[in-house]
């Protein structure tokens, strides 16, 4: 069972276009084997490359972990912002001198009561085993990556500074909260909001729903402009961590951003909206009346305000057929 997971996390951690060419590169051998093109020990060899190689990666993301000698630790949310940081940070000539640490919990989604104990994962867990499809072996894997989060915390080294980065929402609270017992200098940027004043004009602009859709020339110019202005005080410090306490204590399993604050809305809150996207393709329903439920999802991520990802759209399409 560990195994599979290994192999899970580290497919999860590839963004799309890693992964499609190692998938064509599989088929490409899967094809030969079937047509017995070439000898059968060959073929093998060469998946059995390709499998080392793969599992290898989770080798070299280990270089961006916090080092004793490291200036900067950079704090995002996701795996799709934290493969645009890197190429941001690689492009400037920083690689050596600033890490990263990534948050990987869908935050808006799932229940967070008691996140921050055995009990609140265990039931987090639950609920995605239960709800939501691409859940695997949840409980383990929630386990392994908030104790490898905590570890990556506690290997920042005391000169470093933190920079959190956040995008108008409260998922950064989370972070701070989990470094209330370290003593280095924080800071929060909202990388959004930085590079829509970059870059935004009134003939032509663009609103970012979350930091994964920032090109990484966008996040270098951001990067290069960050200055001491985000630093939080003791008191900005002691407010966030409460922030972050209220949160984690709301029952429910759908958070919104709204007014600058985490609201928790009921769970069918965007089924209403599913049915309007629904009635928008209605035009181009094809195979005799049917619609694709990846079209009707990829519509709602399309047009929603909100970024809570394809799983949870996923999940309250299930129920809404149900």
């Amino acid at each position: 069972m560990r195994d599979i997971l290994a192999i899970k996390k580290a497919t999860d951690s590839l963004g799309e276009g890693e992964l499609k060419p190692y998938l064509r590169l599989i088929l490409a051998k899967i094809k030969l084997i079937k047509e017995q093109e070439g000898t059968l020990e060959a073929a093998v060899t060469e998946l059995i490359e390709l499998y080392d190689e793969l599992m290898g990666l989770q080798e070299k993301k280990a270089v961006w972990y916090p080092m004793p000698a490291c200036t900067h630790v950079h704090i995002v949310v996701g795996d799709s912002f934290a493969g645009s940081m890197k190429l941001a940070l690689k492009g400037l000539g920083w690689a050596e001198t600033h890490k990263l640490i990534t948050l990987r919990e869908n935050y808006p989604i799932g229940p967070l009561d008691g996140l921050d104990s055995p009990e609140g994962r265990k039931a987090r867990s639950n609920w995605f085993r239960d709800n939501i499809t691409e859940a695997f072996e949840a409980y383990t894997e929630f386990e392994e990556e908030y104790n490898e989060l905590l570890d990556k915390l506690e290997q920042i080294p005391e000169q470093a500074e933190v920079i959190v980065w956040t995008c108008g929402n409260a998922w950064m609270r989370h972070a701070i909260y989990l470094m209330r017992n370290k003593r280095n200098s924080i800071s929060v940027w909202d990388a959004c909001a930085v590079c829509e004043e970059l870059y935004n004009r009134p003939d032509a602009f663009i609103n970012h729903r979350h930091s994964g859709e920032i090109p990484t020339k966008k996040l270098q110019e951001a990067l290069v402009r960050i200055d001491g202005s985000g630093k939080l005080s003791i008191a900005d410090f002691t407010r966030v961590r409460q922030e972050w306490q209220t949160i984690s204590e709301q029952t429910g399993v759908l958070r919104i951003w709204q007014d600058n604050e985490v609201l928790t809305v009921p769970a069918d809150y965007y089924d209403q909206y599913l049915m309007e996207k629904l009635d928008d393709l209605r035009t181009h329903v094809g195979d005799n009346g049917f619609l694709k439920s990846a079209r009707l999802i990829g519509e709602a991520i399309g047009y929603c305000e909100q970024y809570i990802g394809d799983s949870y759209f996923e999940y309250r399409l299930r129920e809404l057929i149900s």
